[in-house]
């Protein structure tokens, strides 16, 4: 089996624009009722809803293997990273779990939580 990742929009050029161009995913189809991605090997589809809530807790995560390179990238295309006051992060809002994974929380255009974590050594 293959993994596909669904999440939802109802701001739909702003998410196209945020998963492809923020993100860096390569916009394999656009048809009316979602955008599909190529998000580094796994399948995103972003559903066109008319209407959508964001959940409060983190909707998809990725595993990278420089937190900061990649969390510094995406600063740069547009993310804005979350901070948290219930836990310490550090000055680039990345949180370091006690097993040492480390880990940052940004929003895509409809609020939804996305994170990025680099596993403990």
């Amino acid at each position: 089996m293959t993994p596909i990742l669904f999440t939802a929009s109802a701001k739909h050029e702003e998410a196209r624009a945020f998963y492809g161009e923020v993100m860096g995913f390569v916009l394999t189809d656009d048809n009316p009722f979602s955008f599909e991605f190529d998000a580094a090997g796994t399948m995103l589809w972003v559903q066109k809803v008319e209407e959508f809530a964001a959940h409060p807790f983190t909707q998809i995560g990725w595993g990278v293997n420089d937190i900061v390179g990649e969390r510094d990238r995406l600063v740069e295309h547009g993310a804005e990273f979350l901070r948290f006051e219930f836990m310490e992060q550090d000055e680039r809002d990345i949180w370091t779990a006690p097993d040492g994974a480390k880990i940052c929380w940004f929003r895509d255009p409809d609020g939804n939580t996305l994170s990025l974590t680099q596993r403990a050594e």
